[in-house]
């Protein structure tokens, strides 16, 4: 997977266009990604990603960086021995082309805010 492009509420994965918050996976988008508590990242709202066992985790807080990712939450992940990175999504999606063809990395992104 490859992200061709992002502009706020607009990314483009694989040539295809999504209008919703995405989880990246390996082999798969996840277009309906929606959090509980909404700019807020919660361990229940990246259990998915946690299955898939990815080297890297990297999330996108929003063009602006509203979304929140707390504490206990980069705990949590740091616990299952993932590495992090947590950027605004345009820097994020960057570090995603860059990291993804040489380790087993997802992305989740927000799009807007």
């Amino acid at each position: 997977m490859v992200i061709n492009d992002y502009k706020f509420g607009l990314i483009i994965v694989e040539g295809k266009e999504y209008y919703s918050d995405v989880i990246i996976y390996p082999t798969r988008v996840d277009d309906h990604w929606w959090r509980k508590e909404g700019h807020l990242v919660l361990p229940q709202d990246l259990e998915e990603v946690i299955k898939e066992e990815p080297a890297l985790l990297i999330i996108g807080t929003g063009d602006s960086g509203l979304m929140k990712v707390p504490e206990e939450t980069v705990r949590w992940i740091k616990s299952k021995k993932i590495e992090l990175i947590i950027e605004p999504t345009s820097s994020a999606c960057q570090s995603y082309n860059k990291f993804h063809q040489w380790k087993r990395t997802i992305a989740a992104l927000h799009l807007t805010c």
